[in-house]
């Protein structure tokens, strides 16, 4: 959908897959929910679907990495900018979370020949997903919208840690260049807004309690792709998760993803206390 640099094009597109996907999922809402897609490339065009998809039951947005399709271009709008307050303003306002998937906003087939498919993953596809987090956490949008929620997808959570220290001390060092101040550190706001998903990570997960992000992180199984899980899932939480206390885990395994899409929890899958 997003693959174009004709953003009013992508847009027609995400509104033929949002028609879809609710015509396809929307009667199974309560256990099987769709996500709205937008090409925030075109903010006239996102507005209008924010508001047709919040209409029609939707729980979630999702927005490609970068705005405007294609390689950095210091002239192309981003998330930072003043430029998508009234979107940011209407998100809010609906109360739906946002997610940002990998390998979107560029193309991600950026490396050819001998390993070019491991570089390609890694350099092009999950790291760029850092950009629009701090896009968001560094800018003063988290303070404008203090109800704004948004996820990673696919990203995995190994990154969190040290992007979170990252941004800090960016921060501390060239605050004099920062507008406008921020009332807190980067990383607050992540830790009051953001989350991130994961298949596999063995370093995020044994960070996760040392860091103060267990509320922050959400388990998926990447149904039916190979890079994911399934049908080893049990396994695979099993392998990567031996020294997360329980609590964590009931967290980390579904109680956030359903706290952050809105889905109700079962009584006896709530934690006491």
């Amino acid at each position: 959908m997003w693959a174009t640099p004709d953003p009013e094009f992508a847009m027609a597109q995400c509104r033929v897959w949002n028609t879809w996907a609710w015509e396809e999922f929307g009667p199974h809402n309560d256990r099987l929910s769709p996500v709205a897609a937008l090409a925030t490339g075109d903010l006239a065009g996102s507005m209008a679907e924010i508001e047709r998809c919040a209409k029609l039951g939707f729980r979630a947005l999702t927005l490609p990495c970068k705005p405007m399709w294609g390689g950095h271009d210091i002239d192309h709008v981003n998330y930072n900018l003043p430029h998508f307050d009234p979107m940011w303003a209407l998100i809010e306002e609906t109360g739906m979370p946002i997610t940002f998937h990998v390998s979107t906003g560029r193309d991600p087939r950026a490396s050819r020949g001998s390993g070019g498919a491991v570089i390609n993953y890694v350099t092009h596809s999950l790291a760029p997903t850092i950009e629009p987090v701090a896009n968001l956490c560094a800018s003063g949008v988290l303070e404008r919208f203090s109800k704004l929620r948004f996820a990673t997808i696919e990203a995995g959570i190994g990154w969190v840690p040290w992007l979170l220290e990252a941004m800090d001390e960016a921060y501390r060092k060239h605050h004099m260049w920062v507008r406008p101040k921020l009332q807190g550190l980067p990383s607050d706001y992540f830790r009051a807004h953001g989350a991130a998903t994961f298949q596999e990570d063995g370093p995020g997960l044994a960070l996760a309690e040392r860091y103060d992000l267990v509320g922050n992180f959400m388990w998926a199984n990447d149904y039916p792709h190979h890079e994911g899980t399934w049908p080893h899932s049990a396994e695979a939480i099993e392998r990567t998760m031996p020294e997360l206390e329980e609590r964590s885990r009931a967290r980390i395994l579904g109680l956030n993803a359903a706290r952050f899409f809105g889905f109700e929890v079962p009584e006896n899958f709530r934690l006491s206390g």
